[in-house]
């Protein structure tokens, strides 16, 4: 995203609305936008109505305003002069939007968003089977993002462990070795909003990778996220509820599939989930 300077008036409507605080407002009074924080998300364009004032105008009336101590202010959800020129991405840098934008669909998966429903539709897709957990290590948050050079450090860790890492998502698909959990070199200094790393583990290896997963939280320089999915057993209990509580944790937020969805693979039709 870049800003405009030739039409920018800094009335600042732009800096709250950035999920990352790249925008600022630079010595000249105007807005810029950190190009190495910005994730690409579009977060700004989109919440800012354009509105098409004259700059030169506008700077003029700003600037008569402030000599008497009065200042010109548009309302917050508007950009007066439309300053915002969203730009055409490319590589490497493309790679930001496409995990920040929830308006864009990757093109490894066809998914909006972080690229991946995980395993919210196991129900229909039997990734996990019985005996199995699947694990969700999602990185970064809005304020805080995640570089893949962080992402990288856990998924060379976790690649040393007893997991197989989902062919079907979209950092999955940034590796370069899936066996060390590499991911391509020129993607490491890249930043994103969020993504998520989908792992699948034997249920009795379970409470290793968790606790591997804890420690290494305490060294990335980002927010991890950690969710676990299992299937049920045929009396309806849960097998990973112990686990995790075990391992400190909780558990007050979950999600139940019924099975109630279109039966689309051949474990499920089978009768053996």
């Amino acid at each position: 995203m870049i800003i405009n300077k030739d039409k920018c008036v800094g009335c600042a409507n732009c800096v709250p609305v950035c999920s990352v605080g790249a925008i600022f407002i630079g010595a000249d009074g105007l807005a810029e936008i950190n190009r190495d924080t910005c994730v690409e998300c579009h977060n700004c364009h989109r919440s800012l109505s354009p509105e098409h004032l004259p700059p030169a105008l506008t700077r003029l009336i700003r600037r008569i305003l402030k000599s008497v101590s009065l200042r010109f202010q548009p309302d917050p959800d508007v950009c007066p002069t439309d300053a915002f020129a969203p730009e055409d991405l490319e590589w490497p840098r493309i790679v930001r939007r496409a995990f920040s934008d929830p308006m864009v669909t990757h093109e490894s998966t066809g998914v909006h968003g972080r690229g991946t429903e995980e395993v919210k539709t196991n129900d229909v897709s039997g990734r996990i089977k019985h005996g199995e957990v699947g694990l969700v290590v999602e990185f970064g948050r809005p304020g805080i993002g995640t570089y893949f050079r962080d992402v990288e450090e856990v998924t060379t860790a976790l690649a040393k462990e007893k997991i197989t890492f989902e062919a079907g998502n979209p950092v999955t698909q940034l590796m370069t070795d899936k066996t060390t959990g590499q991911i391509r070199e020129d993607l490491l200094d890249e930043k994103v909003l969020s993504c998520i790393v989908e792992v699948t583990v034997k249920l009795e290896d379970t409470a290793a990778i968790l606790g591997s997963l804890k420690q290494m939280s305490k060294t990335v320089k980002t927010v991890i996220s950690i969710g676990a999915s299992t299937v049920c057993d045929k009396d309806g209990s849960d097998p990973l509820r112990d686990i995790l509580q075990n391992e400190g944790f909780g558990i007050g937020w979950a999600k139940v599939n019924l099975g109630l969805g279109r039966v689309a693979n051949r474990y499920v039709s089978a009768g053996e989930a």
